[in-house]
């Protein structure tokens, strides 16, 4: 058995980071407030999802108590140097998996943990490989998956990443939005998770 040291306070609205988080046995509060996903242009594409994080949390400082610990994230997908975030739109969504077809691009994402007291950043990146894709396929998961809310256009743990993905270098849990393993070990490292 294990428990938190803290009153863990989840910033996001994504489903995929509640799951997780609940697969990791944790039982948290969802926080959230609609921030601004902008970063300076002369960040560097690692440096992003990191920054974004950090972001999220400062809107949510205010709000924190004596013993809550919040967690913010953010997930961005590299492509030759390219930042792929949320899409707007369907072309948009069609034309990103276009560009990540027959690729291998990087999925980072950041993670930012705050109290009161202390804050702390990191980041994991993962190398996704797709196969070609045909346009049909691409147009076929956007229509029936609608998958504006996620970072580069596309959920691994849907059709897309059945058919699509031929390998992988690093963690999956980190391209479905939390790098679960390193979270725990972080957590852990800094002391707010104790065995009972």
């Amino acid at each position: 058995m294990f428990s938190l040291t803290h009153q863990l306070i989840l910033g996001s609205k994504s489903p995929r980071r509640q799951e997780l988080l609940k697969g990791l046995g944790f039982d948290y509060e969802i926080r959230t407030l609609d921030t601004e996903e902008s970063y300076p242009t002369e960040l560097k594409p690692y440096q992003i999802a990191s920054y974004l994080a950090e972001v999220k949390a400062k809107a949510l400082l205010p709000s924190l108590q004596e013993n809550e610990l919040l967690l913010t994230s953010d997930t961005v997908v590299v492509t030759n140097k390219a930042v792929l975030g949320k899409p707007s739109n369907n072309e948009e969504a069609k034309n990103m998996i276009a560009s990540l077809s027959g690729k291998t691009h990087q999925v980072i994402t950041g993670v930012h943990l705050a109290t009161l007291t202390s804050e702390f950043t990191f980041d994991v990146t993962t190398e996704v490989v797709f196969a070609e894709l045909e346009e049909w396929e691409i147009a076929y998961y956007v229509e029936a998956f609608t998958p504006y809310d996620k970072a580069g256009s596309y959920g691994i743990q849907e059709w897309i990443g059945y058919i699509g993905i031929e390998k992988m270098n690093g963690s999956y849990y980190n391209v479905m939005g939390l790098p679960t393993s390193e979270l725990w070990k972080v957590l852990k490292k800094l002391g707010y998770i104790s065995s009972i």
